[in-house]
């Protein structure tokens, strides 16, 4: 219970974003949030709250797992001194996840 209050704000930015099928549950010390959020901008919103929770993300006590529901886009302006490798990181899944959201960043950089 320690840590749902700890993530308190994370959850509940969650539920008033709209996050479906939100789950949270915790086991062994580590709480899981799982869910789909309706848009980048709420998935990003989730991630900030986290990473302001959890300035470093080394506590090691919270497993994020928020897809982006099918359809939704997510937008990155690139920045100076990015490539492809700095910009999948930002985007944690798994590493066929990681590939075609960088096959897909490289498209609309090329076209």
């Amino acid at each position: 219970m320690a840590l749902q209050e700890k993530y308190a704000e994370l959850i509940q930015a969650a539920n008033g974003g709209g996050v479906s099928g939100l789950q949270v549950a915790e086991q062994n010390g580590v709480l899981y949030v799982t869910g789909t959020a309706p848009s980048g901008a709420v998935k990003d919103q989730l991630w900030g709250i986290y990473e302001k929770l959890d300035p470093e993300m080394r506590a090691g006590d919270l497993v994020l797992n928020i897809s982006l529901a099918e359809g939704a886009e997510q937008e990155y302006e690139v920045q100076s001194g990015d490539n492809l490798s700095k910009i999948a990181k930002k985007y944690p899944g798994s590493p066929g996840k990681r590939y075609s959201k960088r096959t897909r960043i490289r498209s609309r950089i090329l076209t």
